[in-house]
């Protein structure tokens, strides 16, 4: 792979792809992010290739495959939990999105991206403070204190395996469901053709509707890091504003959630080593997080 010439651009860009499982051990260092900061979705959309139409660029899809649609009162029904994270991000304060986040196991508990939140390198570049969630038609602030990142608070880098964050909610979540505590997926390790439904309630910036779902599949499943958390391969159409979008299989069971895209603007054929999205599954630390915050919650005697 040293002798390929390749960029990266997505809303959290790779800074190096890794080598099919075919020619990977099992203990191979994690996958690296880099972070795309505000605002550059639309800087990297501007310089896109080709003489195609700013409007045409912004609505391209990452794969020749398209089958992005919005989503219907049947499919909030059937995924629930799904909302948006919005984050302050104009001059004159207005909140803008900035990802998918879910509503998991708990009306309050807040299931999302730590590159919401964090660079590549660990540092900061969004307040909690800043954000609120937004679902069933209403807004939620967070408690910021109760942030949990998947990278170990030393971590001088952000991975793709631990790219994931848990935020409680100051007040609990009415009239929408949560999504239920996720059971461990039970998908093997290695080369696949595991078919999804990506289910994005933020939408994205290269589709017309204010949010999607698109049937797709996972192509290869990673060996786990050291959290015992897998990275699934897939040829889903992601795009800026898409991170946190949550892939199920066809049963409607959440199993992962996505996190990065190779070659973002660029539409071609899937490439298990250049043109690929990345979501981690839901296993490991990541579900025992989620478990032990959905314990804590229901331990807690109701205040009437």
């Amino acid at each position: 792979m040293a002798q390929h010439q390749h960029r990266f651009t997505s809303q959290m860009t790779p800074v190096a792809a890794d080598r099919p499982i075919r020619r990977r051990p099992r203990a191979s260092a994690r996958p690296m992010l880099g972070l795309a900061l505000a605002g550059l979705g639309a800087l990297v959309s501007g310089m896109a290739a080709g003489a195609a139409s700013a409007d045409e660029r912004r609505m391209a899809a990452l794969y020749p495959h398209d089958g992005r649609h919005d989503l219907t009162g049947a499919d909030i029904t059937r995924y629930p939990g799904a909302g948006v994270l919005f984050c302050h991000r104009r001059p004159d304060g207005i909140p803008q999105k900035a990802a998918a986040a879910w509503l998991v196991g708990s009306p309050r508990l807040v299931v999302l991206n730590a590159h919401n939140f964090r660079n590549r390198r660990m540092e900061v570049t969004r307040e909690v403070e800043d954000c609120f969630f937004q679902i069933g038609g209403r807004n939620y602030g967070f408690v910021p204190a109760s942030l949990r990142l998947g990278a170990a608070p030393d971590a001088k880098a952000l991975h793709i395996t631990d790219d994931w964050a848990l935020i409680d909610l100051a007040e609990a979540v009415v009239g929408a469901p949560p999504q239920p505590v996720p059971d461990a997926p039970t998908l093997a390790t290695g080369i696949a053709e595991i078919p999804v439904v990506m289910v994005s309630p933020g939408g994205h910036e290269n589709y017309r509707g204010p949010n999607s779902s698109e049937t797709c599949a996972i192509q290869q499943i990673d060996p786990p890091t050291e959290d015992d958390i897998r990275r699934a391969r897939h040829n889903c159409n992601d795009g800026f504003g898409g991170s946190g979008s949550g892939l199920f299989d066809l049963s409607g069971r959440l199993v992962a959630m996505q996190s990065a895209s190779l070659s973002m603007n660029s539409r071609r054929p899937f490439d298990l080593d250049f043109h690929y999205g990345s979501a981690l599954l839901f296993e490991g630390a990541l579900l025992a997080a989620i478990r032990q915050a959905v314990a804590a919650e229901s331990a807690v005697p109701e205040i009437r």
